[in-house]
Parts: C-alpha cells; sequence; structure tokens
C-alpha cells in the first residue's frame, strides 16, 4: 500500500505542466525596443517642454546667447586692459563694452552713409532697366492691357487691406520695442559676465547637488572653450568672406561695396546658408547695377571667395574648432531656422558644438586633456576682487559668549581673536 502511495505522488509530479513564465513569451529584441522606447519617450517629452519654455522666455533667452558671444569676443580685450595695463575689472569690462558699441556705431553709420548714396543711382537704374524690359515683354506678347487690369487690382486690394496694413505697423513697433529691451538686457548681462564669469559660473554650479558639482563645473569649462573656438573661427572666416565679395564689388558697385561686405560678414555667421544667402544679394544688386556680363563675373569671384572659404578654412578652422562633421552642420542649421528661424539658424552650431564636447566629457571622453582637473571652482558668488566681508560681533558677558566667539570663522577662513570684540 505505500508503494502505491509513492508511485501516485510520482507521477502527478511528473505529469504536473511547468510554471509559465510571461517574460519569456516577448523576444529579447520586443523588451529591448520596449525599455528604450518608454525612455526615449520621456527624453523627447523632456526636451519639448525645455523647447516651449525657451520659445516663451526668448526676450530673454536670445539677449543672454547673443551676451555669452559678445562676452567671448570681447574676453581677450578685457584680459589685456586688466593684466597688462592695469586696468580694474568692472573699468576694464566696461571700457571693452564701450569700444564694442563705438565700432558697431561707426560701422553702421558709414553702411548708413554708403547706402544713401548707392541706392539713388541704383534706384533709377532700376526702375530704367525694369521699363525696358517690360516694354519689350509688352511689344512682344501685347501685355498693355493686362499691366492696366493688375494696377486696378493691385489699387483695390491695397484699399481692402488697409486695417491690415495698420496693424501690421503696429505690430512693427511692438518688435522694435523688444528689440530695444532685447538688446539692453544683453548689453547689461555682457558687462558682468565679462566682470565677473567665474563668479556666475560659480552660483550657477553652487545650484546642483553636490556630488555633481565638480563634473559639470570641468564640463562646462570644455564647453566654454568650443565656444571660443567657434566664435573666433567663425569671425575669421566671415571676414575672409567679406572681403574677398568686397572687393569684387568694389570693380561694378563701388559705392555699396561697404554694405555689401557688412552683409556677407553678418551674414556668415550662419553657416554655409548666410555665405550663400550674401552672396546671391550681391550678384543681383551688381546685375541691376550693371547687367548680365557684369553679375557673371560676380558670380565666379563669390563662387571663389566660398570655395577657398569651403575647401580651406573651414575643414582646418572650424573641424579644429567644433569636430562636427559637415552633414551635422547642415542638420543643426536646418532643425534650428525651422524650430526658431533666423535665431535658430545662428545659434544652432556653436549650441550642437558645446553640447557634443559636454556629453563627450560627461561620458568619458575629454576633448581637451591639457585642461587638466585643478582649477576647482569655488563654489560661491563672490566678485573676483572683492573686499572681504568684515564681521562684527558684540560680546556678551559670560561664558557662552567666549564661546560662541571662539567658533566664529571669518571669511578666510581663520578664527578672530578673543581679545578683539569688534572683529
Amino acid at each position: 500500500m505505500p508503494q502505491t502511495e509513492e508511485t501516485s505522488v510520482t507521477s502527478s509530479q511528473t505529469t504536473a505542466p511547468p510554471p509559465t513564465d510571461e517574460s519569456g513569451a516577448v523576444p529579447p529584441a520586443i523588451r529591448a525596443a520596449a525599455s528604450w522606447s518608454w525612455r526615449m519617450l520621456l527624453i523627447g517629452a523632456f526636451v519639448a517642454a525645455v523647447l516651449w519654455l525657451l520659445a516663451l522666455l526668448k526676450t530673454i533667452v536670445v539677449p543672454v546667447a547673443v551676451a555669452l558671444l559678445l562676452t567671448i569676443m570681447l574676453t581677450p580685450v578685457r584680459r589685456v586692459l586688466h593684466e597688462r595695463l592695469r586696468v580694474p575689472r568692472g573699468l576694464a569690462a566696461g571700457l571693452s563694452l564701450i569700444g564694442l558699441i563705438v565700432v558697431v556705431a561707426g560701422l553702421i553709420t558709414l553702411a548708413g552713409q554708403s547706402i544713401a548714396n548707392g541706392f539713388a543711382d541704383l534706384r533709377t537704374q532700376a526702375i530704367s532697366g525694369f521699363n525696358e524690359l517690360w516694354s519689350q515683354l509688352s511689344a512682344t506678347f501685347g501685355l498693355e492691357n493686362e499691366l492696366e487690369s493688375y494696377s486696378r487690382d493691385i489699387l483695390d486690394q491695397l484699399e481692402a487691406q488697409q486695417s491690415a496694413i495698420v496693424s501690421g505697423a503696429l505690430g512693427a513697433a511692438a518688435t522694435a520695442g523688444s528689440v530695444l529691451v532685447g538688446a539692453l538686457i544683453a548689453l547689461f548681462c555682457t558687462f558682468f559676465f565679462l566682470h565677473d564669469p567665474r563668479g556666475i559660473w560659480g552660483w550657477i554650479v553652487g545650484l546642483l547637488p553636490l556630488s555633481a558639482r565638480e563634473r559639470v563645473n570641468q564640463a562646462g569649462r570644455r564647453g566654454a572653450v568650443t565656444l571660443a573656438a567657434y566664435t573666433r573661427t567663425q569671425i575669421l572666416v566671415a571676414a575672409v568672406d567679406a572681403v574677398g565679395i568686397g572687393l569684387g564689388a568694389v570693380f561694378f558697385v563701388p559705392s555699396l561695396a561697404l554694405p555689401i561686405a557688412i552683409l556677407v560678414f553678418v551674414g556668415s555667421f550662419v553657416p554655409v546658408v548666410g555665405a550663400i544667402v550674401t552672396g546671391a544679394i550681391a550678384v543681383v544688386v551688381v546685375l541691376v547695377s550693371n547687367g548680365w556680363v557684369a553679375a557673371l563675373i560676380m558670380l565666379g569671384v563669390v563662387l571663389l571667395v566660398q570655395q577657398i572659404e569651403s575647401h580651406a578654412l573651414q575643414p582646418f578652422l572650424m573641424g579644429q574648432a567644433v569636430s562636427l562633421h559637415p552633414v551635422a552642420v547642415i542638420l543643426a542649421v536646418a532643425a534650428g531656422s525651422f524650430a526658431a528661424g533666423i535665431i535658430g539658424a545662428l545659434f544652432a552650431v556653436p549650441l550642437a558644438a558645446v553640447l557634443n564636447t559636454v556629453i563627450l566629457y560627461l561620458n568619458g571622453h575629454d576633448k581637451f586633456p591639457e585642461l587638466g582637473d585643478e582649477d576647482a571652482l569655488p563654489i560661491r558668488w563672490r566678485a573676483a576682487d572683492a573686499p572681504p566681508i568684515p564681521l562684527r560681533l558684540r560680546r556678551s558677558p559670560g561664558v557662552l559668549a567666549e564661546n560662541a566667539v571662539d567658533d566664529v570663522s571669518t571669511d578666510d577662513g581663520t578664527t578672530p581673536p578673543k581679545g578683539d570684540p569688534e572683529r
């Protein structure tokens, strides 16, 4: 009888179905894809929220970004004034900023005078050329009646859209006010970025958890080096484009050569796209002024300058500065222009370059090992040339007061002497 029970127990154990594993029914590739999917969705939501917040605060964000670029450009000037000429730090920052304002105002004044003097003749030539072209087309295709009909339609549309034109003018005035406010914010931030960059950066890093401060500090140092290299390289490339195309314009439209050069210089800060657009504007101006032959020659000059820039300067200088592939540069410009227009196209490449350097450093790849990790940033907001903060304590009678004074440390880490109650 016991043998029968043992046999029945054994048979029941062998015939019982094995436990089912639900995770084993899902292939490993599907589980990995699902894990990556929800993480990517969270990252995408975070990025979308950041972009929405930046768009909401664009009146502040864009001037601060401009101030960063201006600070990078003016830092060598401030260092020369402060370290070699012994000018106080605040005065050196102010003089650097005033010098930039004077240079920009002078260029705008010269360009405005050249445009005022040159566009009168250009307007006359353009009107005569257009009238000649229209007369030829009218004689060939008989478009006199169509011209009158189009003129009446244009006048009717203008009369019907008077309210829209007025509202557009008011919107333009509001935009001009926003630009003025942004310019003031940019100048204000530039001054303080020049005056105390380490103090401001230390305050920002001090908001982070203690365990992450040092790595973020070192990553930020390398990002600043990348941004400086990009800015100075882009200034050199833009200067080469402006000088080359401006010299070509001197032979055809000398009165407009300086405005064209300034336009090319500013437009070249948008990588790839800016040089093409400004070069095309120069060719159109020469076409209107001097005809097809001169325009073709000017087109050859523009193409020659851009070939020298793209095949000689950009790979050597920009590759060393930002370490981005040309495809990445094009995609960054396209994404920036799609998301934020001309502002996005202007800041897309430097932002991508800085993020590339910072992310690589945080993942263990240091692009600038010569910087080292010895520059530990003090996490406090104090100007570099600020005087020490005096501590004035009143001694109370009794032993507790003496112990309280003994436990207080001054700003430089020392303990005030016992016999000095005003310390």
